[in-house]
């Protein structure tokens, strides 16, 4: 799921110590039976077959105290001479002065394989180990001196040409005023929606398309407890009923529970039912044929779980539904909008310096991100004890069963990125200690060490701990989605946004500020496959790693104007399914009014 690289099992069980089974060649052609009978008479004369004299020879040798590399030299040359298979050399002596040189690790899981019981052969390839502790000791001084002759990124951070600034345009396609008659209804949908916060909303926003397209009268959306957030909320206390059933009056039915005659039809209990299963990704054609039947037949039907069941690629109107439920239905219920509003005040009155503009920074590092990921950081026999316990809570065995290489994943760019390399990144594209920075994240994995360089780099950070009080966030305390909704507002209207491992949080916000700049995300996606490379390396100079940085900003200000492909979500590629281009871009901020 996270692209690790698996190598294989090595033959003959999992013990930590041995060597992996090396594949022998195919042997040589058997000689002719003549050309055998001859040697066989040879040997015997000799006193014995040619295997007994290799075998003596090398028995010789031995009692004379010869080592072990020349004993294995005899045994070699044996091999090739007695098969007649000289092309076996080359194999064979390459293997050899691998061996010899040492340039395979044959040591146990400790020094390469953290999944289970299996042995990972490998070179240490440039990118594989984490170094970047070094690398910031040896940039540091070069940081302190450099933040003060350069102007702050923050500034001037994207260059948006005019002819790429687009505005939505939802409204122009789905009428938002007045009120026009439905055509009946063909019966009530129901859904269950999983997972956290941002992948309810994608579940949300495909069922409004759906229940549009069967012209079926849609149930407020239930939330399922997911066994990870452990969050009891309801549709209401996360998102603004009302508005929601109000925006979208004119385009589907909405109700906030079933009726009770209708309820009584299937003995009080919703349980009952029939549950339709959907496949991931199904057409509008699959719910016109297969769905809307039973609709009819029923009067009511459920689709749970209702994850990803509507494809990317469907009719234009259907994607407008879309469009108008994420970007301008869903907004989020009083409670949450007015203490977000309140941290997004507090984050500009800090950032007054330059102009009210600060970076924000998703950041997953939090202990059960970083044992998925089965990278190794730089806490050595203590965090991989720490990770191996909280793999097995968490999974039950399932890392047991693999051989990971942890340098392999890291060199692939999936190792989640530490507070320090983040800092370390936005100094190197030009964001200066002056600064403020908000983060949001769950429980960093040791918090105290791992963030202190973060805040020595960057001392204007603000976490929502920080910047609301224990009395703002008491309600929220225990109801994880709450919380990511104030993280995700104040991440929205942040000048620059920094996402650093993937994941809906991130994909959705950064649809969501192409929405509201102008078709631009603002948004930094690090390609850490080149930071695997440069953070491996402590003789990097600041000039070199600098102009490494400032490119990566650069592709992504060039990126940020992506339109969406065909296999693409248009929660993260808004255009131009939800927005239109504009020629002339006065409003530089794009449509300051839409909701959140």
């Amino acid at each position: 799921m996270h692209g690790q690289s698996r190598l294989g099992r090595a033959s003959g069980g999992g013990g930590g110590g041995d060597a992996p089974a090396v594949v022998t060649p195919p042997s040589s052609p058997p000689s002719s039976p003549r050309y055998r009978h001859g040697r066989a008479r040879r040997a015997m004369s000799n006193g014995g077959s040619s295997g007994g004299v290799v075998g003596a020879r090398a028995g010789a040798g031995a009692g004379k105290g010869q080592g072990l590399s020349q004993r294995l030299v005899c045994v070699l040359l044996a091999l090739v001479f007695r098969r007649r298979g000289v092309c076996l050399l080359v194999p064979i002596v390459y293997i050899f002065g691998m061996l010899y040189m040492g340039s395979w690790s044959l040591e146990g899981s400790s020094a390469g394989g953290r999944g289970g019981g299996g042995v990972v052969a490998e070179r240490v390839l440039p990118g594989s180990v984490y170094r970047s502790s070094q690398v910031f000791e040896k940039l540091w001084p070069h940081m302190e001196k450099d933040w003060n002759h350069s102007t702050n990124a923050l500034m001037n951070a994207w260059h948006r040409k005019p002819r790429h600034y687009w505005r939505p345009c939802v409204n122009e396609n789905k009428s938002l005023a007045g009120y026009s008659e439905l055509p009946k209804s063909n019966g009530f949908l129901i859904i269950e929606a999983n997972g956290g916060l941002n992948q309810q909303r994608i579940s949300i926003c495909d069922v409004v398309a759906v229940a549009a397209m069967l012209n079926a009268t849609l149930v407020i959306p239930m939330f399922h407890l997911n066994s990870v957030w452990r969050d009891t909320s309801k549709f209401g206390d996360i998102f603004d009923e009302e508005f929601f059933i109000y925006t979208l009056r004119n385009n589907v039915r909405i109700i906030k529970e079933l009726p009770e005659d209708v309820l009584q039809q299937f003995d009080n209990n919703i349980s009952n039912i029939v549950n339709l299963r959907v496949k991931a990704w199904s057409s509008s054609t699959h719910y016109r044929q297969k769905v809307l039947p039973r609709l009819l037949e029923l009067g009511a039907v459920r689709i749970a779980p209702f994850s990803n069941r509507l494809a990317h690629a469907v009719a234009s109107h259907i994607q407008g539904l879309r469009c108008l439920a994420n970007y301008e239905a869903l907004r989020f219920s009083q409670s949450i909008r007015t203490l977000a509003e309140k941290m997004v005040d507090r984050m500009v009155r800090k950032s007054s310096r330059h102009g009210g503009k600060y970076v924000s920074v998703h950041l997953r590092f939090e202990e059960d991100m970083v044992a998925f990921s089965c990278c190794i950081y730089d806490g050595g026999e203590e965090e991989k004890h720490e990770m191996d316990i909280a793999r097995e809570k968490s999974w039950r065995g399932k890392f047991k069963k693999k051989v990971i290489d942890p340098g392999a994943v890291r060199r692939d760019g999936k190792c989640p990125l530490t507070p320090l390399e983040v800092g370390m990144m936005l100094r190197g594209m030009g964001f200066d200690n002056t600064t403020s920075v908000y983060v949001a994240s769950g429980k960093i994995y040791k918090e105290e060490k791992y963030m202190a360089p973060l805040r020595q780099l960057f001392p204007l950070l603000e976490t929502k701990d920080s910047l609301a009080s224990n009395e703002e966030l008491a309600p929220f305390q225990g109801h994880l989605s709450r919380l990511a909704a104030l993280d995700y507002t104040v991440c929205l209207h942040s000048e620059v946004f920094v996402t650093t491992q993937g994941g809906n949080f991130p994909h959705f916000l950064m649809g969501h500020r192409r929405y509201l700049y102008g078709g631009h995300a603002k948004t930094i996606k690090p390609d850490k496959r080149k930071l695997a490379l440069l953070f491996d390396n402590p003789n990097i100079r600041w000039e070199n790693f600098k102009h490494q940085m400032r490119e990566m900003l650069r592709s992504n200000d060039l990126k940020g104007t992506e339109t969406r492909k065909s296999s693409s979500s248009l929660y993260t590629f808004p255009m131009p399914d939800c927005m239109c281009k504009q020629e002339d871009a006065n409003n530089e901020d794009g449509n300051s009014g839409v909701v959140v």
